[in-house]
């Protein structure tokens, strides 16, 4: 028996690079106002229409990026 029902196939979404950065933005513009990340896409990830999971992971790693937090950068992940 198959995990999803015939024709409700699941793909991940694809969004544009430029999306990506408008959204990135948009929260970290506003994250002083909540409690954490976690919370800020909760919430912003409704009004962009993206998954608040899929926002999270994109925040974190642009702080990463930005040296504001522990972690592998993009170009250390992409060398892997």
């Amino acid at each position: 028996m198959p995990f999803l029902s015939e024709g409700m196939e699941h793909l991940p979404k694809q969004y544009t690079p430029e999306v990506k950065t408008r959204a990135v933005a948009y929260v970290l513009d506003r994250l002083d106002r909540y409690k954490s990340v976690y919370g800020a896409c909760q919430v912003l990830a409704r009004r962009l229409s993206i998954g608040a999971e899929t926002l999270r992971r994109w925040v974190i790693q642009a702080q990463v990026d930005a040296g504001d937090r522990p972690g592998p950068t993009s170009e250390e992940l992409a060398e892997i």
